[in-house]
């Protein structure tokens, strides 16, 4: 999928890995971003056409899905996350919470812009994953469920969308330094070179990005004897 002279609509594009994407698109010549967000008053980056849109509402989709009807790239970025574990006294509406946005919302995004890119020649769907897709280890419990779910969903539509000729890519990786991530003392990618890897893989037509070592690590620990998911002993 060629990105000069694409259309391209952004989620969560305010900030972070959405704004990162913003700009990379914009240097690689697309014609036109939508950037998207909850508040379009805090897309600020020049050359965007900022959109109100909360993935969470389908009434807002509804109307992005009107005004951006000659899209040719759809990239699924919106995304949110709280620590902790399933057994924490809040867990279910915290699941709940982080699946409307993670899951549904992307859900929801998939269906209200495939037959724009139908229209439009096929395009593509670029989803943002993690390499929590993989693994649980409770620290993240729903961010991480929300995100196996959405990888689910992402293989799904690979299949569905295949007759109309409109690419799906999963971008895996692991920390990157956004607000997403502030607080947890680990190493990080920039957002930067997380979205240059994702683009050239869209470029390139593959199906997947893993688009950092530790990505690619936890990838090859799912084929090990006892995988990676498990609990691994000391």
């Amino acid at each position: 999928m060629k990105i000069e002279n694409a259309v391209i609509l952004i989620t969560g594009a305010n900030r972070g890995i959405g704004l990162a994407f913003a700009r990379a698109l914009l240097a690689r010549g697309a014609r036109k971003v939508y950037a998207a967000a909850r508040d379009p008053a805090t897309v600020t980056l020049p050359g965007v056409q900022a959109l109100q849109l909360d993935v969470t509402k389908p009434e807002e989709i509804a109307a992005a899905a009107r005004q951006a009807a000659d899209v040719t790239i759809v990239i699924n970025n919106a995304g949110i996350a709280q620590p902790g574990g399933f057994l924490a006294p809040d867990s279910e509406a915290v699941a709940r919470r982080i699946f409307e946005t993670n899951f549904f919302g992307m859900l929801n995004m998939s269906k209200a812009f495939a037959p724009a890119l139908k229209a439009n020649g096929g395009g593509a769907l670029l989803n943002v994953l993690s390499v929590a897709s993989w693994l649980n280890g409770a620290e993240l419990a729903a961010y991480s469920a929300s995100k196996s779910a959405a990888w689910s969903l992402t293989n799904a539509l690979r299949h569905e969308l295949a007759g109309q000729n409109t690419q799906v890519l999963g971008l895996h990786m692991a920390y990157v330094d956004t607000d997403l991530t502030r607080g947890f003392d680990v190493a990080k990618s920039s957002a930067e070179e997380i979205v240059e890897r994702a683009l050239d893989g869209l470029e390139a037509g593959v199906d997947e990005v893993l688009a950092d070592a530790l990505t690619q690590q936890v990838r090859q620990g799912l084929k090990a004897a006892r995988p990676i998911y498990l609990p691994q002993a000391n």
